[in-house]
């Protein structure tokens, strides 16, 4: 069986990556980060994600970005709160952290060269918006070609893979393809701004194009908001 590292940040897109990465038959490795992030429900997602979607095992690797700050996912900022999904702004939102992603890959490459595995997979997406840097396929090709260049592996011709399989797909073709995999969305957290309790701010970007998300795929939302649990 072939191995993959998947990045698992504890979110419906990761989620559905695993389900993915199994049903393809590699024998999955989580990697979750708790990097100064604004809360840890989202550590607290993936763990139980890692668990019920078969991962072998599952390491949170910890640093702290907060200290270079520059986003509202690490406290420099508030988080925004658009009315719509049609309010996003098109320009790189307050919520892109700086480097997150290089540094993300960068130790999920570290990991698959000593593991043996030469397939990692995350959930970035293109199609529905982000507008983030690090999450456009010319960012994905430039890393596995640096991947290919700067390792032992990829030297010596035992290339890598960087595979983002829902890169190209809607909100709501994610989430049909996750519950044909049998992904249990109720496990998943994507909020940027959860309440003490860890229940969904439902006003956040990624709020915002959850909810459009399970509604579009035609699924009951199962997410607990802080105005009511809707779904």
């Amino acid at each position: 069986m072939q191995r993959a590292v998947v990045l698992l940040s504890g979110g419906l897109d990761s989620a559905t990556c695993l389900a993915v990465a199994r049903a393809e038959g590699f024998e999955c490795h989580a990697m979750s980060f708790d990097y100064g992030q604004r809360h840890r429900r989202e550590l607290e997602a993936a763990q139980v994600v890692a668990r019920a979607l078969g991962a072998v095992d599952h390491w949170t690797v910890a640093f702290d970005l907060c200290r270079i700050g520059g986003s509202a996912l690490t406290r420099g900022f508030e988080v925004p709160k658009p009315a719509s999904v049609e309010d996003i702004g098109r320009e790189i939102p307050v919520t892109y952290v700086p480097g997150r992603n290089t540094i993300f890959l960068s130790f999920a490459l570290s990991w698959a060269e000593v593991l043996g595995a030469r397939d990692i997979v995350l959930g970035v997406n293109a199609l529905d918006y982000s507008g983030y840097p690090d999450c456009r396929p010319e960012y994905l090709e430039a890393f596995e070609q640096v991947a290919n260049l700067g390792t032992k592996a990829g030297v010596e011709g035992d290339r890598f893979r960087i595979r983002a399989p829902l890169l190209r797909l809607t909100k709501a073709e994610i989430i049909r393809k996750g519950v044909a995999l049998g992904v249990d969305y109720r496990l998943t957290h994507s909020c940027y701004d959860p309440d003490p309790a860890g229940r969904a701010c439902g006003a956040c970007d990624s709020c915002l194009l959850r909810r459009k998300g399970f509604a579009e795929a035609g699924v009951p939302d199962p997410t607990t908001y802080v105005r009511g649990r809707e779904g």
